[in-house]
């Protein structure tokens, strides 16, 4: 059980300010937490592969097929201030 010194010190270094009621209900929730993660260490699971989801995911992405770019007169044509073949960015301000 995650008591109430444990929560405010996590508070603490997230820099949250917490009420008494919210200590009191994230101590359980972070105890419920790790109670789940202490259930998935006891599981045996050597032989089974890494995942990132549930079910299979297609890669969604496009081939990268090579194709030719606008002129780079044309582009700057666009630009709303050039300068030495390229775009005119303002200076961060200090």
């Amino acid at each position: 059980m995650i008591d109430r010194e444990q929560v405010l010190h996590v508070a603490r270094l997230a820099r949250l300010e917490l009420s008494e009621e919210e200590v009191t209900k994230i101590s359980g929730e972070l105890s419920n937490i790790l109670e789940h993660i202490e259930k998935i260490g006891e599981l045996e699971l050597d032989g089974v592969a890494p995942t990132t989801h549930v079910v299979e995911v297609p890669n969604a992405l496009r081939p990268d097929v090579p194709r030719p770019c606008l002129p780079r007169e044309v582009v700057l044509e666009q630009a709303p201030d050039s300068a030495d073949g390229g775009f005119r960015v303002p200076s961060p301000t200090a």
